[in-house]
C-alpha cells in the first residue's frame, strides 16, 4: 500500500530520474529496467542509502559528526522526527559545500525531500525499506569505527568481519529486494522454490556485488587506509594471496546469483535482476586477466562492455537456460 498516487508521481518524478540517474550509475540501468509496481519503493530505498553513503564517505567531516549525523539518520528513518531539523541543519552546512562530486552535491541538497518521500510510503513496503535501511546504516557506521581515517593503515581482523559486512551493505539488499517481489508483484518469482531459499541466493548474490568493489578497488582503499581483506597487511604476497581467495568466494557468491535470476518467473524482473549480476561477472573476468599491478590501480568495464551486456541480457532472459549459457560463457 502507498500514500495518494499525486504524491508517489511527484516524488518520483523530482527524484527518481536524473537525481537518481546521477548518483546510481549503472544501477540506474536495473531501476529503469523494473517492472512498474517495484519501481518506486526499491528507487526510494536505493536513494535514502546513497544519502547515508555520502554522510559516511565525506572524510572532510569529523568522524564524530558522521558517527552522529548516521545515527540521527537511521532514527530519522525509522519514523523519529525529533532530529529531522537538526539533522538536515548539520547536512546544509557541513556536508553540501563538501561534496565535490555535483551529483552527490544535489543529493544532500534534496535530504528533505528523500525524507518526504519516504512518507507517502505504507505498510509492507514501508517496514522493509526502514529494515534494509537499518542494516545498511549499521555497516556505514562499523567501516567509520573500524577505519577512523587517523593516517593508519588497518585491516579487518577475520573473514566473518569481512562476510558480515558485506552482507550489512549489501547482502541484505538481495533479502529486501526478495521481499518487495513478494509484496508488490507475488507472482514475479518460481513458486516451485521457497521464499527461503530465494532469499538465501539474493544475499549472496548481494555479497557478491559488494566482495567485487572490495577486490576492484583494493590498491585505492589501502592507499585511504582501510584494508578489507583479512591478513592483507601481512605484506605483499599475503595480500594478493588473500585477495586471490576472496575472488573465489566472490565468484560463488555470483553463482547463487544466477540461481536466484533464473528463478524470477517476471521477464522484466528477470532482465532487471540479471543487469547487476552480468556486469559484476564482466568486472571479475577484467580483474581474472589483469596482473596484479593493473588490478592495485582499479579495475573497471567500458562503456561499450554495459552495452554489449544490454544486449546480450536481453535475448538470453528469454529463459532460464539461455541465461545461463550466457552466465557460463562470460565467466569463461
Amino acid at each position: 500500500m502507498k500514500a495518494l498516487m499525486s504524491d508517489e508521481s511527484h516524488h518520483e518524478r523530482e527524484l527518481g530520474g536524473q537525481l537518481l540517474a546521477s548518483v546510481s550509475r549503472s544501477f540506474y540501468l536495473t531501476l529503469k529496467a523494473l517492472p512498474r509496481e517495484l519501481r518506486e519503493p526499491l528507487s526510494l530505498a536505493y536513494l535514502l542509502a546513497r544519502t547515508a553513503d555520502t554522510i559516511a564517505d565525506t572524510a572532510a567531516v569529523p568522524e564524530d559528526v558522521r558517527l552522529e549525523c548516521l545515527h540521527d539518520y537511521e532514527a530519522l528513518v525509522q519514523g523519529n522526527e525529533m532530529d529531522h531539523d537538526r539533522l538536515a541543519l548539520t547536512i546544509r552546512t557541513r556536508f553540501v559545500s563538501l561534496q565535490g562530486d555535483e551529483a552527490e552535491r544535489r543529493l544532500m541538497e534534496r535530504f528533505p525531500d528523500g525524507i518526504a518521500w519516504l512518507r507517502t510510503m505504507q505498510g509492507g513496503s514501508l517496514n522493509s525499506i526502514r529494515n534494509v535501511l537499518h542494516h545498511i546504516i549499521r555497516g556505514q557506521i562499523l567501516d567509520i569505527e573500524r577505519f577512523p581515517g587517523d593516517g593508519q593503515v588497518r585491516a579487518l581482523s577475520t573473514a566473518r568481519e569481512l562476510d558480515e559486512y558485506t552482507w550489512l551493505v549489501a547482502g541484505c539488499v538481495g533479502e529486501f529486494w526478495t521481499e518487495m517481489c513478494i509484496t508488490e508483484l507475488p507472482t514475479s518469482l518460481d513458486s516451485t522454490v521457497s521464499l527461503g531459499q530465494m532469499k538465501t541466493w539474493g544475499a549472496r548474490l548481494g555479497k557478491g556485488l559488494q566482495l567485487i568493489n572490495i577486490l576492484r578497488d583494493i590498491g585505492e582503499d589501502i592507499q585511504d587506509g582501510r584494508c578489507y581483506l583479512p591478513n592483507g597487511l601481512n605484506g605483499p604476497a599475503e595480500l594478493e594471496a588473500e585477495w586471490s581467495q576472496w575472488m573465489l568466494v566472490c565468484q560463488e557468491h555470483l553463482r547463487s546469483g544466477l540461481l536466484y535470476v533464473q528463478h524470477v518467473a517476471d521477464a522484466k524482473l528477470r532482465y532487471a535482476t540479471s543487469l547487476p549480476l552480468l556486469l559484476g561477472l564482466k568486472t571479475v573476468a577484467r580483474m581474472k586477466s589483469a596482473t596484479w599491478a593493473q588490478v592495485q590501480k582499479g579495475i573497471k568495464i567500458t562503456r561499450l562492455d554495459v552495452a554489449m551486456i544490454l544486449a546480450e541480457a536481453a535475448l538470453a532472459c528469454r529463459s532460464p537456460e539461455a541465461l545461463e549459457k550466457l552466465y557460463r560463457k562470460m565467466e569463461g
